[in-house]
């Protein structure tokens, strides 16, 4: 049993604790900037969750037009150093510049997974439990309407089924085969 085999569960642990809490901050950027309703129980609970973080960064990196620019700085800074972290644990060397310019394409997919996943959970939960309340439900629809709403225009319901979600997932998917690999190959040109 050599270094690998206590190295793997840390490098686990550690990216989904990061990643827990990097989803938890865009959510926050994502939620303000659609102005989903601040006092649903789960806003509530992204805004007490992130705010110790934040708020420190907010005193450097003001909003501009309306967006939370500190919370993506955080965002992107939490993924430099869990990269960082995950380099300097796997093969013990130190990376910064690695981390700094590999966080970005990291930091897209997961918005992109972000819509993605938001989407299909909202459809599901449209199938099981229709019509009634939900703050999970509502915080959903307002995180996703930006994404659906145009595409409701072009496909409108049939028949009283909404097929908007399934294009949309359709959408983002090709966003992610599309943007995704200029990405990797622009910082891997940017670290070599």
């Amino acid at each position: 049993m050599g270094a690998g085999y206590a190295t793997n569960p840390l490098v686990f642990i550690l990216q989904f604790l990061f990643e827990a809490y990097i989803l938890v901050v865009l959510l926050r950027f994502f939620v303000q900037l659609t102005r989903a309703d601040y006092y649903n129980p789960l806003s509530q609970f992204i805004v007490k969750v992130t705010s110790p973080a934040l708020v420190p960064v907010r005193r450097i990196i003001p909003a501009m037009g309306g967006m939370d620019i500190a919370a993506l700085v955080l965002a992107w800074a939490l993924k430099a150093v869990e990269l960082l972290l995950v380099v300097l644990i796997s093969t013990g060397s130190f990376a910064p510049v690695f981390a700094i310019i590999g966080a970005i394409p990291g930091l897209v997919e997961l918005i992109i997974n972000i819509f993605l996943y938001a989407i299909i959970i909202q459809a599901i939960l449209s199938w099981v439990n229709p019509g009634t309340y939900n703050p999970a439900a509502n915080l959903l629809y307002s995180l996703t309407a930006p994404v659906l709403r145009p595409v409701q225009r072009i496909i409108p319901p049939i028949s009283g089924i909404d097929l908007s979600p399934m294009a949309a997932i359709l959408g983002l998917i090709v966003l992610k085969m599309l943007v995704l690999p200029p990405l990797n190959q622009l910082a891997a040109a940017l670290l070599s």
